[in-house]
């Protein structure tokens, strides 16, 4: 991240701090757990709260609106041609603000691209507007959440037979970026339902893995996302997830993200999560549609 960029961050991250009520700047010695369970979602491979592929209203952890939750991940998806890597953290402070760091790595499998090394950090922010998943039940008002992701490549290796180094010489504008999005969550208690819909405002190609921007487009777009879970038992939850991507790339046709999920919440300590992934095209290189198994560990405190 460079220097401007972290100044920045800290700013807003200081500011909306600040604005919390003032039974939030004093938190107790450990988290209160008072969320029930599995809505503090799961890690996203951004490391925000969410789904596994887009961000939801629902803020990380189980802290109530007194206390904090944190919440740490790793997991792994495998195509036939790629393998993507991600782990992270996430603090959520007084039901309210959620700050977030993250890595991921995607690695090649299959030549031409069997050397392919692809790196970048993330950090996130997020904060709730208005609304409450469990007692606006009798409302037809979801949960509303405002979010930041800045991201950053620092690594391309294994393209030096082509003799690239830098994902800029693939057609990307710049190797950073922010990715802008509002979602929306509600809870439907009694028909053991969450739907979630996150608009995205975007130039990431590949979530970012590819660089923002590129030959093709410039420009931020919108980019809509939908998740459904269900609450299979108290313990399991199964779902789907949508999430639109941009084309920037002439180098990649960029699909649309698809899962199928299950996730399991033995305790508000930990959950695993295992989906089938649909990741469409990633390189001409390898223009074969990806598809594969995705599977992550969160634990929390």
């Amino acid at each position: 991240m460079s220097e401007s960029n972290l100044r920045v961050f800290l700013a807003c991250t200081t500011s909306l701090c600040l604005s919390l009520p003032a039974t939030a700047q004093s938190f107790p010695a450990a988290p209160d757990h008072g969320k029930l369970l599995a809505t503090g979602g799961v890690a996203t491979v951004e490391a925000a709260g969410g789904g596994g592929l887009s961000p939801w209203a629902l803020i990380s952890g189980y802290g109530s609106e007194d206390s904090y939750g944190i919440t740490a991940h790793v997991s792994t998806l495998r195509t036939q041609d790629y393998q993507l890597k991600t782990g992270g953290i996430a603090l959520g402070i007084a039901d309210k603000l959620e700050l977030s760091l993250g890595q991921q790595q995607l690695s090649g499998s299959r030549a031409p691209l069997d050397q392919l090394v692809l790196a970048q950090d993330i950090v996130g922010i997020k904060l709730k507007l208005s609304g409450d998943p469990v007692a606006d039940q009798d409302r037809w008002q979801p949960q509303i959440a405002i979010g930041a992701l800045y991201k950053h490549d620092h690594r391309l290796a294994g393209l030096a037979a082509l003799g690239v180094d830098n994902v800029r010489q693939l057609g990307a504008v710049d190797t950073h970026g922010i990715d802008y999005y509002l979602a929306a969550s509600k809870l439907l208690l009694a028909n053991s339902l969450l739907l979630n819909g996150t608009i995205r405002l975007s130039k990431a190609n590949q979530m970012g893995l590819l660089g923002f921007g590129g030959d093709l487009h410039d420009r931020y777009q919108i980019m809509p996302e939908v998740s459904l879970a269900y609450l299979l038992e108290r313990h399991w939850v199964g779902g789907i997830e949508y999430r639109a991507k941009p084309r920037n790339l002439s180098v990649d046709q960029e699909k649309a993200y698809y899962d199928a999920f299950l996730a399991w919440f033995p305790n508000k300590h930990v959950s695993l999560t295992l989906a089938y992934v649909t990741l469409g095209d990633i390189t001409i290189f390898n223009p074969a549609k990806q598809r594969g198994w995705y599977l992550s560990l969160q634990t929390g405190y």
